[in-house]
């Protein structure tokens, strides 16, 4: 969502009034669900979608009268019969939406836009908390875990329920939605074969970012990886040496082999990190485990590492590895999906 961000920045930074669009609930089939966002101006949509069509249509208008009001609000839409036929759909559907009216000139409103680009910029994972108690005035609030909160008042109990990608919470006769804007964390590759290539343009599209570490020189070259933040030449035995991993990374094993995969993961896994998955069959798994075993490592570290990579889906190809890996990533990432 760093697009959001970057997107609400600009236009309020151009004296812009603007309405944010956030699905906080969808029922049936629904093309967008809770997190859909879509950002209308004067002149019509300006960013993001909830899903196009007739709802997107109406609300989209409605957004514009949020602006002439200057009065936030939520509604909710139901689809109706011919419009669901027109999206492919079998079954009905609903969403709620809530039109948060962002006001150009409104002093705490660009303080708060310019706080969440600054939880951005310092890799602090961003927050939206949305008032949606029914008939509230759309209130809001952006939060970051080491930063706090700025914005609305938000009770504490909130904050400590907010474990998701997003969800709601009731406190004190209020409700609250919350949704995960952004997450730092950076996917560390260790190994530039082909997968590898495959995946950094996979991983860029849906804002992770990628490190690659090599030992090879034929493979760590940045023109292999225009999309990376980083390309690096190590030594395999001294990861530490040249990262430091937090609980917020992700990394991805795809060395050259089953001695280079031992060393990196024997390191890895004394590092506190989100996901640590590793390319391969369950043969090598087994082998590489009793290496890992030998030194120390039980069978609740071990179960830290998901090995083969990725989702079951058949793939065969390092394209459709990529697919499978940048897709359990997604799960990860949202906080749901078994591993």
């Amino acid at each position: 969502m760093t697009g959001l961000i970057n997107a609400l920045q600009e236009y309020m930074g151009e004296h812009k009034s603007v309405v944010l669009l956030t699905v906080f609930d969808r029922m049936g089939s629904a093309p967008r669900g809770a997190g859909a966002h879509m950002i209308v101006g004067q002149e019509g949509r300006v960013f993001g979608t909830i899903g196009g069509g007739a709802v997107e249509y109406e609300a989209e208008q409605r957004a514009i009268q949020v602006l002439q009001e200057k009065h936030s609000c939520r509604e909710h839409y139901y689809l109706k019969q011919n419009e669901i036929q027109d999206l492919g759909m079998v079954c009905g559907g609903e969403v709620d939406v809530a039109f948060s009216y962002f006001d150009s000139e409104d002093q705490s409103v660009k303080e708060c836009i310019t706080f969440c680009k600054a939880l951005q910029m310092r890799e602090e994972t961003v927050w939206l908390i949305l008032d949606i108690t029914e008939a509230v005035d759309g209130r809001f609030a952006f939060y970051g875990r080491k930063s706090g909160v700025v914005g609305m008042e938000v009770p504490e109990a909130v904050v400590d329920q907010m474990l998701t990608a997003f969800g709601t919470v009731e406190e004190a006769g209020r409700k609250y939605y919350y949704e995960r804007l952004t997450q730092p964390g950076r996917v560390y590759i260790f190994g530039g074969g082909h997968v590898a290539q495959a995946l950094v343009p996979v991983l860029s599209a849906i804002d992770f970012n990628c490190v690659i570490l090599e030992d090879r020189e034929e493979f760590c070259k940045s023109e292999l990886f225009p999309k990376a933040e980083s390309v690096l030449k190590i030594d395999m035995r001294q990861i530490k040496d040249y990262i430091h991993i937090t609980e917020e990374d992700y990394v991805c094993v795809m060395t050259r082999g089953h001695k280079d995969d031992t060393i990196v993961q024997e390191q890895i896994l004394r590092t506190p990190a989100a996901y640590i998955g590793v390319i391969g069959s369950r043969k090598k798994k087994a082998k590489v485990f009793e290496t890992l075993k030998q030194v120390g490592f039980t069978d609740e570290d071990l179960a830290r590492i998901t090995t083969p990579i990725g989702l079951e889906i058949q793939a065969e190809t390092p394209a459709e590895i990529a697919v499978s890996i940048a897709a359990q990533l997604i799960q990860v990432r949202a906080g749901s999906g078994n591993i």
